[in-house]
């Protein structure tokens, strides 16, 4: 235990890459020099400039960029015959360029699919969102990278690389098989949606559901809670030993929507650590940036500065209809989170706490994964339980 917390600690944190990596497109930058004179050229004192929010934002975004809680591109990629995210795609949100822009140093791709897939078809469906991506990413080196680990996203954006993490996918996906799942982890998976599950439903999980957040816990599977009941939610929240994850919620208390978490569920996600990930959407959050920003503060007072995170929403997966990043942005104001961050430095959030929304605090869940699952192998076999022995006897 003790060399694999050595291990652990030993992964650099955001904002100590300036010697390693000085000429990646997201390496923090050194400040200019500043003349350390306390007067001016005729003897006066001198005034510093106040840099603007926008600037500061950008200076503070190049040194922590964004881990971004949310893209549909896979699904998006299929329906276009042609297209290069090297360039510039007009066909969808997401290309290299944007993301550089944005700064946008690692990602989520979500693997969502259309509600009425189900069992062999979904686990298909998957797998073939899953051979998309690594083709996307092997058509584009110079711009992405593949990560399947906190360690990942930091080499990656040592070498000027955006990291993909894939997920997260339908629970629909395993077809209630926790082989499925294994092989989907070795595939890559790294979140996995537990909405919509016959075994995490109203009344919250099934035996068998709290046997999958084990297994998932063991290979180091991130469990991702929006649009979830809150009886599911308060469930894994107690079982995971592991950080969770809701990778599209705002605020219910602001925003009725089936995804957003009532004030009682953000102080429960805060005492366990987990990440609630608030998504740049009109549907979700609202129109604005100031309306999103308003999540944010929500979440932040209840669920603590290490507990909130950022959720772009791009191109919308096929469960996500109607919510478009640019509808959470002041129109014109674009890039957005270089204005988003401005706009919570203007509310007063200190620097620190910035850093933890945009890079800090999906790097911890990560690396709490990591660690736990090298952990848990030490202790417990793969799982063989089915649903039907476990869930058929639980009436």
């Amino acid at each position: 235990m003790a060399d694999l917390q050595d291990e652990l600690n030993a992964l650099p944190e955001a904002g100590e890459l300036q010697d390693r990596a000085q000429t990646a497109p997201f390496a923090p930058q050194p400040p200019p020099r500043a003349d350390r004179s306390p007067r001016g050229p005729h003897g006066g004192q001198r005034s510093e400039p106040e840099s603007g929010p926008l600037e500061r934002a950008r200076a503070l975004l190049a040194a922590h960029p964004v881990v971004d809680g949310h893209s549909g591109l896979p699904w998006a990629l299929r329906d276009l015959p042609w297209y290069d995210l090297r360039l510039g795609e007009s066909g969808v949100e997401t290309d290299v360029l944007r993301l550089r822009e944005d700064h946008v140093a690692a990602l989520l791709w979500s693997l969502h699919l259309p509600e009425a897939l189900a069992g062999d078809r979904a686990v298909g469906a998957t797998l073939e969102q899953l051979d998309l991506v690594r083709s996307v990413i092997a058509e584009h080196p110079e711009g992405l990278r593949l990560a399947r680990s906190a360690g990942h996203v930091i080499d990656a954006r040592n070498c000027g690389r955006v990291a993909v993490v894939l997920g997260p996918a339908d629970a629909a996906a395993l077809d209630d098989s926790l082989g499925i799942l294994r092989v989907l982890h070795s595939l890559g998976l790294r979140v996995l949606t537990l909405a919509g599950a016959s075994w995490a439903g109203e009344a919250g999980l099934t035996r068998f559901g709290e046997e999958v957040v084990r297994e998932m816990n063991r290979i180091g599977v991130l469990a991702d809670l929006s649009g979830a009941s809150d009886a599911t939610i308060g469930r894994a929240l107690a079982l995971s030993k592991t950080p969770v994850l809701c990778t599209r919620s705002g605020a219910r208390a602001l925003r009725a929507h089936r995804d957003n978490l009532s004030d009682a569920l953000l102080a429960e996600l805060g005492a366990a650590k987990g990440l609630c990930l608030v998504p740049l959407s009109a549907e979700r959050t609202g129109p604005t940036v100031q309306d999103v920003a308003d999540h944010l503060d929500h979440v932040r007072a209840l669920a603590g500065p290490e507990c909130v995170g950022l959720s772009g929403a791009h191109d919308p997966g096929a469960q996500d209809p109607g919510s478009r990043a640019g509808d959470a942005y002041v129109p014109g104001a674009a890039p957005g989170y270089p204005h988003l961050v401005a706009e919570l430095l203007t509310r007063g959030w200190p620097e620190t706490d910035v850093a933890l929304l945009t890079w800090g605090n999906v790097q911890r869940v990560l690396r709490s994964a990591d660690f736990a699952a090298r952990a848990a192998r030490e202790r417990r076999k793969p799982s063989t339980a089915r649903i039907t022995d476990l869930d058929a006897t639980a009436d």
